[in-house]
């Protein structure tokens, strides 16, 4: 499956493999991540698509924040991405 805007990714390759990331834009090669902590919104982590798999969607609320161009803080990023660790498994990935 193809990533889209804000979707929950894992990080396939690199330092930050098995990290999960929300992506924030799209080239046709590379995407730019952010995870609330490590890469946060002022900085994305620009990485080649190809080292990246769909994991999921975000929560309804800070998917709306984020199609109405509101600001989003780094701490309601990394809230986000700890909900959706914690609600697949029961124990929370890496993140």
């Amino acid at each position: 499956m193809d990533v889209n805007r804000y979707q929950i990714v894992s990080s396939l390759a690199g330092r930050d493999k098995g990290r999960l990331f929300i992506v924030m834009e799209i080239e046709p090669n590379f995407v730019y991540l952010v995870d609330g902590k490590l890469r946060k919104i002022e900085s994305p982590k620009k990485k080649r698509r190809k080292h990246v798999a769909y994991a999921g969607v975000l929560g309804e609320r800070i998917l709306a924040k984020l199609t109405s161009g509101e600001k989003v803080l780094n701490s309601e990023i990394r809230r986000a991405l700890a909900e959706f660790s914690n609600d697949n498994d029961g124990m929370p990935l890496q993140a």
